[in-house]
């Protein structure tokens, strides 16, 4: 986790704020999700560091009560391991629900199990990141999955 680097985030920013002030409008909203305070910052921070609102909760339960209050969420990203709800339970009830199933699932673990992988793809997550999550990671996921 220690891997990410100041120094590379201060670029990332500088561009992330140069295109959002050309390109006008609010950054894409990001519900993160993890049970672990130190991933959620970790995480949090990335998104921050790029052009990205981002709203930082510890459950699937919590992120399930936000998103029934806060319709402009862009995307989630969600550890797959927490306590009460998975990261997997959650992406089940986003993508069961007609008013969620739209918003883009993208799950990260610590463990790299292809099976868990597949299975959560073929349940309709858009991507599966192994953590540490870097900020290189994200780059290349939003580019594809937000507009």
């Amino acid at each position: 986790m220690s891997s990410i680097g100041a120094g590379a985030g201060g670029a990332v920013v500088g561009a992330a704020v140069a295109a959002v002030a050309v390109g006008g409008g609010a950054p894409p909203h990001v519900l993160a999700v993890d049970d672990s305070s130190v991933d959620r910052a970790i995480i949090a921070g990335i998104l921050r560091s790029s052009r990205f609102r981002v709203t930082a909760v510890e459950s699937g339960k919590r992120a399930l009560e936000l998103l029934g209050s806060e319709p402009n969420v862009s995307m989630i990203i969600t550890d797959y391991w927490m306590p009460e709800m998975t990261g997997y339970e959650l992406l089940k009830k986003v993508k069961e629900s007609s008013k969620l199933k739209k918003i883009p699932v993208v799950i990260m673990s610590s463990e790299n199990v292809p099976t868990r992988i597949s299975r959560c793809l073929e349940e309709g997550a858009e991507d599966f990141l192994v953590k540490p999550v870097r900020p290189s990671d994200v780059s290349r996921l939003f580019s594809r999955v937000l507009p």
